[in-house]
């Protein structure tokens, strides 16, 4: 198959196959569709709806309303070999996030907005279909999963109980984020521990009410969540060693209605980051301890729910270098491939590297010079679209060098 270096300076430092490089314009349009019509986890029925429009033009056999929106398209290689089987993970949903990017495809729906990048992720998937499908280069079997809801609540485990992974079994599968804290022209790649696991937790402090003016009559809790809070953030510092990494940070505290009046009761939640299970279980029992130890010294009482949503992302060593052998052809550029790309961020395609091996990696895709580098989550986030093509050609090599 032939390859060519693109001299065009939207795509310098990359080796894009002309094939791909003639999806440009329409990568770049499903994106932008996508965008301007934004939907929130397992309510992606648009989105949903477009792709397996889409699908079913190009004859790609798929599945659909998998965990209530998601969809499986599965293409079988032509080439005689082993019959392995390749997954890509594609997430679709958007945030809850008023959209202030000023650009002819902004979103469409208040308070709604791709500002994580699932738009190029979904575009990505679909092109990486119609190329695999109407080349069909390979032995084996290629599944790509378009997954809903990775913001929360989370829609990879209820994916793998609808069997995604089975029917044919699923041997290994990779991923992508586009990843604005990357420059354009590099890919995030490692073995090992990449994105965090991510857990909650939400606390009601109960003390007792009273006057302002009379706080001996009251246990007051907004100063106990107080001092929770600051033994809260020492937690880590005096509890985890050093070379590990982890972070508790406190997001919210609700407390009071009046000034002259001691609130009887105060609400704190926050986030627990962590890549080692061992030190999650340390913090989550420790978390507790302080909390239950500050009340206790108070005369106050409190309520803790804690919550596990995802466990941390561990790429597998062998896919992981398949993937960076692949981005090494596709990127160019001496500082291409970046290892030392972890992230506290969580993600959800962590139940899937839980299940089979697999590899997710970050594609650079920040351009200050466009005005392109907010971060993640931004009302203003948006990458330079040139990553599109990348992100599927790195795809196709994934699957003709692992389907071979």
């Amino acid at each position: 198959m032939s390859f060519a270096t693109t001299t065009s300076p939207t795509h310098t430092n990359f080796q894009i196959r002309p094939d791909i490089l003639e999806l440009q314009p329409s990568l770049v349009q499903w994106r932008r569709d996508f965008h301007r019509f934004p939907e929130i986890g397992f309510h992606e029925r648009r989105t949903s709806m477009a792709i397996a429009e889409k699908l079913t033009a190009w004859g790609i056999p798929h599945q659909t309303e998998i965990a209530k929106t998601g969809i499986v398209a599965t293409i079988v290689g032509k080439k005689q070999g082993q019959q392995k089987v390749l997954a890509i993970r594609a997430d679709m949903d958007a945030l809850p996030i008023q959209e202030e990017n000023i650009i002819g495809y902004k979103s469409q729906i208040d308070n709604m907005m791709h500002a994580c990048g699932h738009d190029g992720h979904t575009a990505i998937a679909l092109g990486a279909a119609k190329y695999l499908w109407e080349r069909a280069d390979f032995s084996g079997t290629v599944k790509i999963i378009f997954q809903p809801a990775e913001e929360g609540p989370g829609g990879a485990k209820p994916m793998i109980e609808a069997g995604v992974l089975e029917n044919p079994k699923v041997d290994a599968l990779i991923g992508l984020h586009i990843w604005n804290n990357l420059p354009l022209g590099t890919v995030g790649v490692r073995s090992g521990a990449l994105m965090a696991a991510t857990e909650y937790f939400h606390c009601k402090i109960i003390g007792r009410g009273g006057h302002g003016a009379l706080p001996h009559q009251t246990i007051d809790s907004i100063l106990v969540a107080s001092q929770v809070v600051n033994a809260i953030h020492a937690i880590v510092s005096r509890n985890v060693s050093p070379l590990e990494s982890a972070v508790i940070s406190i997001g919210e505290f609700h407390a009071g209605s009046a000034t002259n009046v001691i609130a009887d009761s105060a609400r704190i939640s926050g986030t627990v980051r962590f890549f080692n299970p061992a030190v999650g279980a340390k913090l989550a029992l420790r978390l507790e301890e302080t909390i239950a130890g500050i009340c206790a010294a108070h005369g106050a009482s409190y309520e803790l729910k804690y919550t596990k949503l995802y466990p941390a992302v561990i790429n597998d060593r062998a896919i992981a270098e398949l993937v960076r052998s692949v981005a090494e052809t596709v990127i160019e550029t001496p500082a291409g491939i970046v290892p030392e790309c972890q992230t506290m961020g969580g993600e959800d395609v962590s139940f899937f590297l839980e299940a089979v091996p697999g590899c997710y990696f970050f594609l650079g895709s920040a351009n200050p010079d466009k005005g392109l580098a907010y971060p993640h989550h931004h009302p203003r986030f948006n990458f330079d679209e040139t990553v599109l093509a990348t992100g599927v050609e790195i795809f196709a090599r994934c699957v003709e060098k692992f389907l071979t």
